[in-house]
């Protein structure tokens, strides 16, 4: 009766309760396949946010259409109440327990666990090595959905064979399950590979390169908002701007440590001259390359250098997303050069331009984590455990001084430093990592930077690497999806549409046309001999922010009738005080 009061086991290793409940959903996905499929070879199957995923060798091809049977045969098995039995088998009767069932994928996993016994998981007919937790019996398992297939290397190397991958989410309640359900919903109706197609806005083709990004005009207009912006806002706060290289000599690589530390992002070396060159995961080295120009006094700094670097990273195939992760991207980067006396100011300075941004962009909501280094496996990173220690405090110093809260993730930091990580909600509430702001004490050491002192002797600046919105591509993905592809009118590709009635009236609409145009702003006209209806429709479809309606009647006052996307007719105005309405709302960019 013991177990009958019970519903989570939490042996031998501890996770919440909707994390238990998903683990066991991935277990339970696992065992309706084994039914549904004999033969299939099973992978891993863990728990993520908001749900699972079992990776599967399935002798079959499965797509989303298998999945409402799959999700059947999971309630049928829950339904039976199946006890989860956890047992422990030495590692050398595991493996032979794998072999004889024909596991490869588990015999691989096996082989990689140095402890002697190896933990297993039953349920009904289905046996799994898994460390567990789960609940205790499987009628726990009901608010649960399958929701997409994808491919996915097994261990993530190409080179090894393509599993299927079958998600699902699971939660604790019904009423948890259908909100997420219709998040689910309206994240695909603002998908902004759809969107961003739709719109017209990017393109994004293996012809051209798998994660390489060809911005079509309409894009092209945002991005250029986007970095007016940008700069502005940093020559404002005492930026200096650099354009730097594409590539380096591999020899810059393995000064930076980016060989040592950061190889398997990069592409693969090019000969020129004899000599090898990579191309630029980073911009840092550039930047450093220019503060060690010449000898700098303490009179210089802080010095604050930013930069629009397209950088280029090698993520695999099957990673690849939309906008969203990309092979070859624009960061928004930053290097500071500052004393131990300027740092914490110019940390601050960092966490309020970032502000700045979200609210602008209107992401008011955001959540901070202070990124710390793996303190059990040190090896990995750059410098000792005292400038570790000092960073990680100065850092969460700046935090708590300015009263913002913050969660210490360890083992996320850079190879180089700890690093403060900032992510954005956006309108449906999913949150997206924008700002990274990184502090450095090694780097100095490595390139040998210095500065005059008031003593007139050398001394080691202290070094800030620093992006707001990560990456053009990445931030403009998000933008399209937080706002659904409704960009407010200062980034809005097109901001006004002139309709005439009829052809009679497009020498006015014309007119109209050009005065708006006068003034910059971003306007077009609709010179087809559609209906209005119609032109409206399309307008509306092409997410405009205003419709300028023109016949005989607006003709004659100089006047246009108005439409504003989502809110509809406004009324007649004269033209302007259209243009003027606009303009101030181009200006004060408004939401």
């Amino acid at each position: 009766m013991a177990d009958e009061q019970n519903d989570f086991d939490f042996v031998p290793r501890e996770l919440s309760p909707v994390e238990t409940i998903r683990h066991s959903a991935a277990h339970l996905l696992a065992s309706a396949v084994d039914q549904l499929y004999p033969g299939t070879k099973f992978g891993i199957g863990p728990h993520i946010d908001h749900g699972f995923y079992y990776d599967m060798d399935i002798p079959t091809s499965v797509s989303d259409g298998d999945l409402p049977a799959i999700e059947l045969a999971m309630r049928k098995i829950a339904k039976g109440n199946h006890k989860f039995e956890h047992f422990m088998l030495p590692k050398k009767e595991a493996v032979a327990w794998a072999e004889a069932n024909d596991e490869p994928y588990k015999v691989e996993l096996m082989e990689g666990i140095e402890d002697p016994q190896i933990s297993f998981y039953k349920h009904g007919g289905f046996t799994d090595m898994c460390a567990g937790p789960h609940v205790r019996y499987s009628k726990k398992l009901k608010h649960f959905r399958l929701t997409h297939v994808a491919g996915a290397y097994w261990r993530g190397d190409e080179k090894r064979p393509m599993l299927t991958r079958i998600y699902g989410v699971a939660f604790e309640t019904k009423e948890e399950l259908e909100e997420h359900l219709h998040l689910l919903e309206e994240a695909k109706k603002r998908d902004h590979r759809r969107i961003g197609k739709d719109l017209e806005l990017f393109r994004i083709t293996g012809e051209y390169g798998g994660g390489l990004c060809t911005w079509l005009p309409n894009g092209a207009f945002i991005r250029k908002e986007i970095e007016d912006f940008w700069r502005a806002e940093h020559l404002r706060r005492g930026y200096e701007f650099l354009f730097t290289p594409h590539i380096a000599p591999r020899a810059l690589w393995d000064k930076s440590g980016h060989t040592d530390h950061y190889a398997e992002s990069m592409y693969g070396p090019m000969e020129v001259d004899d000599e090898l060159y990579q191309l630029k995961p980073m911009n840092c080295p550039f930047h450093i390359g220019a503060y060690n120009s010449r000898v700098r006094s303490y009179r210089e700094l802080p010095i604050r250098y930013a930069e629009l670097g397209t950088v280029y990273r090698y993520e695999r195939s099957g990673a690849l997303h939309g906008l969203m992760r990309v092979r070859g991207f624009t960061q928004d980067d930053a290097h500071l050069f500052c004393t131990e006396d300027t740092l914490e100011d110019e940390l601050g300075g960092c966490l309020d331009i970032a502000k700045t941004m979200y609210e602008t962009y209107g992401f008011p909501e955001y959540k901070v984590e202070l990124s710390c280094r793996d303190s059990e496996n040190t090896e990995k990173y750059l410098g000792d455990d005292a400038i570790w220690e000092l960073s990680e405090r100065t850092l969460a110093k700046v935090l708590d001084d300015r009263g913002i809260p913050y969660k210490r993730i360890e083992g996320e930091a850079a190879f180089y430093g700890p690093k403060i990580d900032i992510k954005v909600v956006d309108a449906i509430g999913r949150t997206w990592q924008l700002t990274t702001i990184q502090l450095d004490f090694t780097q100095p050491d490595r390139f040998d930077l210095t500065y005059v002192g008031t003593d007139n002797q050398p001394h080691r600046p202290i070094m800030i690497h620093r992006a707001l919105l990560g990456s053009l591509e990445r931030f403009f993905g998000i933008l399209i999806e937080h706002y659904a592809g409704n960009f407010p009118p200062w980034l809005a590709p097109v901001q006004a549409k002139v309709m005439p009635l009829s052809e009679k009236f497009v020498d006015y609409g014309r007119e109209v046309t050009e005065t708006l145009r006068a003034a910059g702003l971003r306007a077009k006209l609709d010179d087809s001999d559609e209906k209005l209806g119609y032109k409206i429709r399309r307008t509306e479809m092409e997410k405009v922010p205003y419709g300028l309606v023109v016949g005989g009647r607006e003709a004659e006052s100089g006047t246009v009738g108005v439409r504003k996307r989502l809110d509809g007719d406004l009324g007649a105005m004269s033209v302007d005080d259209f243009v003027a309405r606009l303009l101030e709302e181009v200006e004060q960019r408004a939401r």
